[in-house]
């Protein structure tokens, strides 16, 4: 079994020695011993497996004690933090915070409280995919396009689809600028479709 303090702050301009002072008097306070001090300064924006913490994540084995001063030290949304959590009861170690009093490990209330923040996850997951569609539909609504723009090759596909309305329209006297108008793609993109197609 390893006992793991886990510090993290964000910018150069924070200190872990706060940290460290309150994860060492939580150790004296409950006759523990801190193996192991994972130190870092990074943002929790950046990836997990970036972070030291990803990696000591693939590294625990059963029994381990992950300890940290508080649960946002672990990751930046709550989605992050269930997974770290789910990885941690998945290896049979246990996560404790400070400020919170968790103690996270392989027992049924533990089981309850993960499923707590499971739940949790999944408002959150729903409400973001809420404000989502809520803002596409705000910029829909202002009269812009939404999705990728269109691609030369769409726009060729385009011209592929209405080969034989391009066809009977140089037939019937429209000009290239005229066809490429009404197909929405520009002239010089239609004459290479004409080229290509033999129409021409």
């Amino acid at each position: 079994m390893c006992i793991i303090g886990y510090i993290r702050v964000s910018s150069i301009k924070q200190t872990v020695d706060h940290q460290r002072y309150e994860i060492q008097e939580f150790a004296k306070k409950n006759h523990i011993q801190i193996d192991t001090w994972i130190e870092e300064t990074i943002s929790s924006r950046q990836a997990l497996k970036r972070r030291k913490l990803g990696r000591l994540l693939d590294c625990l084995n059963a029994g381990d004690i992950l300890i940290s001063c508080e649960i946002s030290r672990l990751g930046r949304s709550l989605l992050e933090i269930m997974h770290i959590l789910e990885t941690c009861l998945n290896k049979d170690c246990q996560v404790w915070t400070i400020k919170e009093h968790y103690r996270l490990g392989n027992d049924i209330q533990s089981k309850v409280m993960a499923f707590a923040f499971g739940l949790a996850a999944e408002i959150e997951r729903n409400l973001i995919s809420e404000r989502t569609k809520s803002s596409l539909a705000n910029i829909k609504a202002g009269g812009k396009k939404l999705g990728r723009p269109f691609s030369a090759q769409s726009r060729k596909l385009k011209l592929a689809k209405n080969t034989q309305r391009v066809g009977e329209l140089l037939k019937n006297g429209f000009s290239k600028s005229q066809i490429a108008r009404m197909m929405g793609v520009q002239r010089i993109t239609l004459v290479r479709f004409l080229m290509r197609s033999g129409l021409q």
